[in-house]
């Protein structure tokens, strides 16, 4: 295998990591479990108990915070156990994707198989890493306070910072495979690329607001809220709270990502319907329908996990979704990009 292909080898296993490491944090959000570990021990925090003294340990550290002393005092060791698990292996993950990334980047270096360009494509992979690190910490860090749950803000910003990095890995590979890339004739479907991604980062942002919030656990209903298309709710906070109100109450954003969910399937059908009469490659009306297939997946997990009350297995699936919804628009995007 040549030295590109071992590139691309290596991206891909990193991709698919964070992909993974995605679907951890879901199943660690929606189980409860991402205040189970209180501090972050970058080398030692590798290492799990190993024994009931090391487990007892750790659970009386659990004991002295906010979600032990609110709403898990009746927990005993085993089910500590239980939600310790998820987040010990959301953070070896994340460990893990340092070394898989770190080790080859190394090897490729001394092998000489980098070009100055991907040498700085790899460094500010590595600098996304961290940063995901310590938005993590950040994270977790605002729920050990005063109250049993992490700030929405912060967990949208460490979701989005995980989108952001396989996105840029996606990115990465896809100029590798294409180094010659040019502009497409159609700058209408160009356009709508790019808005399309900027919205679809906009609903993933106000997914992690309704997941912050627990927000999807009102007005489990579809496709009224209630009684209503506009909750009353909805008109009284905007004149109380103004514009804000759209960021930080439960049914306000409720409804904002419910909304945004209809304009992205809108968007998207007007950009398959506008691609019909555009001179495309085959790859490109390929992903343009790949698009209105998820889309429309897309839309009915979200339906099915608010009527079912956010189950576990519909509450990461429709995560993981959105990151397909989203991968899929960069790659149309990165079709339409200069490569000068």
């Amino acid at each position: 295998m040549t030295d590109k292909k071992w590139v691309i080898a290596w991206l891909v296993a990193g991709a698919v990591m964070v992909a993974s490491m995605v679907l951890i944090g879901g199943i660690t959000r929606l189980t409860h479990s991402g205040l189970s570990i209180t501090e972050w021990n970058l080398i030692m925090g590798t290492i799990p108990p190993l024994n009931e003294a090391d487990w007892n340990a750790v659970f009386e550290q659990y004991q002295q915070f906010p979600e032990y002393q609110k709403v898990n005092s009746h927990f005993t060791l085993s089910e500590f156990k239980s939600i310790f698990f998820w987040e010990y292996l959301h953070r070896l993950i994340g460990r893990l994707i340092g070394m898989v990334f770190i080790i080859p980047f190394v090897i490729f270096l001394v092998r000489k198989s980098l070009s100055r360009e991907l040498i700085f494509q790899s460094l500010a992979l590595f600098g996304l890493g961290a940063l995901q690190g310590f938005l993590g910490w950040f994270m977790v860090k605002s729920g050990l306070v005063d109250r049993p749950s992490v700030s929405h803000f912060r967990l949208a910003i460490h979701l989005s910072a995980a989108f952001l990095t396989f996105c840029y890995i996606l990115w990465v590979i896809l100029s590798i495979q294409r180094p010659n890339r040019q502009i497409q004739a159609s700058k209408r479907i160009a356009v709508l690329s790019r808005v399309l991604v900027a919205v679809v980062s906009l609903q993933i942002i106000f997914g992690a607001f309704v997941a912050g919030l627990k927000a999807g656990l009102v007005f489990p209903t579809w496709p009224k809220m209630g009684a209503d298309w506009i909750p009353s709710s909805v008109i009284a906070d905007m004149q109380s709270g103004g514009i804000s109100s759209l960021f930080t109450q439960i049914v306000s954003v409720q409804f904002v990502h419910r909304t945004f969910a209809y304009v992205v399937v809108l968007l998207i059908g007007y950009l398959w319907f506008a691609s019909r009469n555009e001179e495309l490659s085959s790859f490109q009306n390929k992903t343009i329908r790949f698009l209105v297939v998820m889309v429309l997946i897309q839309f009915a997990l979200g339906v099915f996990t608010l009527i079912y009350l956010v189950p576990v297995s519909l509450g990461v699936i429709h995560q993981f979704g959105a990151l397909l919804l989203l991968s899929a628009s960069v790659v149309l995007m990165h079709g339409f990009s200069i490569k000068k």
